[in-house]
Order: structure tokens, then C-alpha cells, then sequence
């Protein structure tokens, strides 16, 4: 029996093979999780690394899922301040109960530096990256909660023990903003770093429902954006940032996916309301 035996996860952003988002899936199900997954191909078409075929990326996590394990896929476009609600509660459905949300959807493209920001391009990505990973945590907490659970003042706190072996789970994603500039990235950079700055306030909050927050930042990830076919940048930028790291290699999805699917089971119970860097050194550089 896998740490995640019976429990039911939704990883949202599950679209590429070479995504982080698959990869979690992937890890998650090999430790017996039944899996919601989400996507939304249309934004893929779009960048330089193209869509993937949606078939292999249910059957790559269905192979490895264990025997009776469940599955499930909804098309969502988490730039809608609805889909998180109809996501959440659809994900719920599955099984009866949720009990890990991992928030990866991200939007990429349409970035600029400050002298080109627009509150469009603000607007987009923090509806995507920010507001709907808070609008989805936001959901699954109701899942966990009483009516009148919510505080009703700033800085009021509730008390009270949990159970901590049933502690539900929820991960957030963020990107260094604090290890060294984004630039060209001011956009993304910012609803990113939004969520690192949250962290701490969203994660005093769950416990006391039963839910662990923590945020990941996988440090420079290859999800085909640092490959010579899909890459976002110049060659010379890739190359430098190659230079830069200590194991002489990129992250790999996998990298991330092992810290999450860890923290998920009863392992990780004790580590609550952290951003956690899993990047290879990269920030000792």
C-alpha cells in the first residue's frame, strides 16, 4: 500500500508530458492516490513549446496508478473566477472526499519588462497564476470547515487541536522571485511572488481546519521552455543559467514532484506554512 492509499488529490495544470504537473500526478498515484487532474490545452497551442496529446497524458498516469485507484480529467480555464468553485467541487465528486489540492496551473507568455507592463498583462496573470490558486484553496478549505469557521476580525485566530495523521494537504508553487531577478517577467513574477508572500497568512489559517499548507519553489525546472526547440529565451541566457548550477543540469519535473508526494503523506505532517526550495543549489550560485 502506497503513503496515499484511498486519499484523492486534484493537481490542476496537467496538460504536457514535461510538465511539473504531470509529474506530480504521477507521483501522487504511484502512492495510491486517486487523481482529478486538470487542464487547459488552449494555452499551450499558444506558446513556443507547444501542446501536448491529452490521451498520453491520462495514459502516462493511469500506468502507474494502482489497482482500483480512480481517474478523473476536467478541462478548465482557471483564468474564469468561476472554474475554481465548479473544479473543486467536481473533484470532490470523484470519490466523495478531497483531500490534496496542488495548485500548478500557471499562465507563461505575454510577459514584458516594466517598460512595457500593462494592467492587462498584470491582470492576466495574476487571475491564473494568484487568484485562482487562492480562489481554489479557498474552496477546498470549505470542504473542511463548519459554517461560521470563517474569522471575523484581522488577527483573530481559532484554536484548537487537529488530527494531524488526517491533515488534508495543499501545495502552492512560486518560482525564486527572492533568489535573483525575473526579467522580462515582471507579470508572472509578481503574482508569483504574491503567493510566496501568502503563504504564511493562508497556512494559519487551514490548520486549524485540518488542511497543511506549504509552497514549493522549484527552482529553473526544463519543462521544454530550456530546450533548443521550445525554448522562451535566447540560447546564450539558457546557457548561463546552465553554467550556473552546481549538478551541472536543470531541474527535472521529477525533482519537484518527489518533495510534494512526500510532503503529502503522513512523512510530511509536521512541515506547515514553509516555502520550500527544491532547486539543486541553484540559489547558491
Amino acid at each position: 500500500m502506497g503513503a496515499l492509499q484511498g486519499r484523492t488529490a486534484l493537481v490542476t495544470g496537467v496538460s504536457r508530458r514535461k510538465g511539473i504537473g504531470y509529474a506530480v500526478a504521477r507521483a501522487l498515484a504511484a502512492e495510491g492516490a486517486h487523481l482529478v487532474i486538470s487542464h487547459h490545452r488552449a494555452h499551450d497551442v499558444d506558446q513556443p513549446w507547444g501542446a501536448d496529446d491529452l490521451d498520453a497524458v491520462r495514459s502516462g498516469i493511469r500506468e502507474v496508478q494502482v489497482e482500483g485507484a480512480a481517474f478523473a480529467d476536467v478541462a478548465a480555464d482557471l483564468a474564469d473566477p468561476e472554474a475554481p468553485a465548479r473544479l473543486v467541487a467536481e473533484a470532490a465528486a470523484v470519490t466523495g472526499s478531497l483531500d490534496i489540492l496542488v495548485a500548478n496551473q500557471a499562465r507563461s507568455g505575454g510577459d514584458g519588462s516594466i517598460l512595457d507592463m500593462t494592467a492587462d498583462r498584470l491582470d492576466g496573470h495574476w487571475a491564473v497564476n494568484a487568484r485562482a490558486t487562492i480562489l481554489l484553496t479557498a474552496e477546498f478549505a470549505r470542504l473542511a470547515a463548519d459554517p461560521g469557521d470563517a474569522a471575523a476580525r484581522p488577527g483573530d485566530r481559532r484554536r484548537g487541536s487537529i488530527d494531524e495523521h488526517a491533515a488534508r494537504r495543499v501545495f502552492w508553487m512560486t518560482s525564486g522571485q527572492h533568489d535573483g531577478p525575473m526579467l522580462g517577467e515582471v507579470a508572472y513574477a509578481a503574482s508569483k511572488a504574491a503567493l510566496a508572500g501568502l503563504t504564511a497568512t493562508v497556512a494559519a489559517e487551514l490548520l486549524p481546519l485540518g488542511v497543511i499548507l506549504n509552497t514549493i519553489n522549484p527552482g529553473p525546472v526544463d519543462t521544454g521552455y530550456l530546450e533548443a526547440e521550445g525554448a522562451d529565451r535566447d540560447p546564450e541566457v539558457i546557457a548561463e543559467a546552465l553554467a550556473a548550477m552546481p549538478m551541472g543540469r536543470f531541474g527535472a519535473p521529477d525533482d519537484p514532484a518527489r518533495l510534494i508526494a512526500w510532503l503529502a503523506g503522513d512523512a510530511g505532517r509536521w512541515i506547515v506554512g514553509q516555502v520550500l526550495t527544491s532547486d539543486g543549489g541553484f540559489a547558491l550560485r
